[in-house]
C-alpha cells in the first residue's frame, strides 16, 4: 500500500532527477543570495517556549486548510502576536504552497523562515537559500545517512541552519551523529499522519540539552502546549492549529507558555 509519504516523496525524487542544473554553480548563486536570519538562535535564546508559526493551505490527509489565505498578511498576524519564526510550505502539489508564499511572507516581516519541504537533493538546499529561506528542513527518514550529512553541511555552507526532523530514537542518533544542532519531533506519523503526542513527550527527554528542540505538528492547544514545554522543549511548530482558528492571534498568544 502507497502511503502519504511514499507518494510524496516519489513526486519530489522524481523531480530531482529531471533537474538537469548542475550544483557546483547553483551554490555559488547561493552564497551570493541576500542576508540570512538566524533561525535556530531565537528560538534557543527564548524565555518561553517559542512558537514556529506556519503558513499553510492545505493537508494531504484533511485537505483544504485555508486555501485563500494571504501569507503576507498572515506573517505579520503571526509576528505581532509574538511568533519567534515562520515556517511556509513551499510544495503545490500536496500541501497548496508555493516559493511566492515563503517570499510573500518574509517580505512582510522580520522573523526569519522555514522552508517546510521535502529536501531530496542538495539542489533543493540550494533552492531554498535562492528563495530567501533562513532554514531548511531535513527529514530523517527519507535521506540517507551520507545525504543527511552532506544537506547539513551545504546548509552550513550557505549560512543557513537545518532543522532535522526524527520520528524515533535511531533517527534521532542518526541526526545527532551527522551533527544536528537543531532537531524537530514530528507528533504526526508521516506514514499514516496520525498523532502521537505521547511519542513527542518520550523524546523530549532523549534530546541533548545542547541541542535546540521543536515539537511539530498536532499541537491543539495550550494544553499540549504545556506538556511539551514540560518535556524540555524549546519551541513548538504549529500550522494547522492556527489557520484553521477563528482568531489565529488570539490563539498563538495562548500557546506562549513559560
Amino acid at each position: 500500500m502507497t502511503t502519504y509519504l511514499d507518494a510524496i516523496v516519489a513526486r519530489h525524487c522524481e523531480r530531482a532527477a529531471l533537474d538537469s542544473r548542475s550544483l557546483g554553480p547553483l551554490m555559488e548563486e547561493a552564497r551570493r543570495a541576500g542576508t540570512v536570519r538566524s533561525f535556530a538562535d531565537p528560538l534557543e535564546g527564548s524565555s518561553r517556549l517559542a512558537v514556529i508559526a506556519e503558513v499553510k493551505r492545505r493537508s494531504p490527509s484533511k485537505g483544504d486548510l485555508a486555501p485563500e489565505l494571504d501569507p503576507a498578511d498572515l506573517a505579520r498576524t503571526y509576528a505581532a502576536a509574538g511568533a519567534t519564526c515562520l515556517s511556509v510550505l513551499t510544495d503545490h502539489d500536496h500541501f497548496g504552497g508555493s516559493p511566492e508564499d515563503l517570499a510573500a511572507a518574509r517580505g512582510a516581516c522580520a522573523l526569519p523562515v522555514l522552508r517546510k519541504d521535502f529536501t531530496v537533493d542538495l539542489r533543493d538546499v540550494c533552492d531554498a537559500r535562492l528563495m530567501g529561506a533562513d532554514c531548511v528542513l531535513l527529514i530523517a527518514a527519507v535521506l540517507e545517512d551520507a545525504l543527511l550529512g552532506d544537506c547539513l553541511a551545504l546548509a552550513s555552507d550557505l549560512g543557513m541552519d537545518a532543522l532535522v526532523e526524527v520520528h524515533d530514537e535511531a533517527e534521532l542518533e542518526r541526526a545527532l551523529d551527522r551533527g544536528a544542532r537543531l532537531v524537530g519531533v514530528n507528533q504526526r506519523d508521516l506514514v499514516t499522519f496520525e498523532v502521537d503526542h505521547d511519542r513527542a513527550v518520550r523524546m523530549g527527554a532523549a534530546i541533548p540539552r545542547d541541542v535546540v528542540s521543536v515539537a511539530e505538528s498536532g499541537v491543539r492547544g495550550r494544553t499540549d502546549a504545556e506538556s511539551l514545554r514540560r518535556a524540555g522543549y524549546d519551541a513548538i511548530l504549529v500550522g494547522e492549529h492556527l489557520v484553521t482558528a477563528a482568531d489565529t492571534a488570539r490563539a498563538l498568544v495562548d500557546l506562549l507558555v513559560d
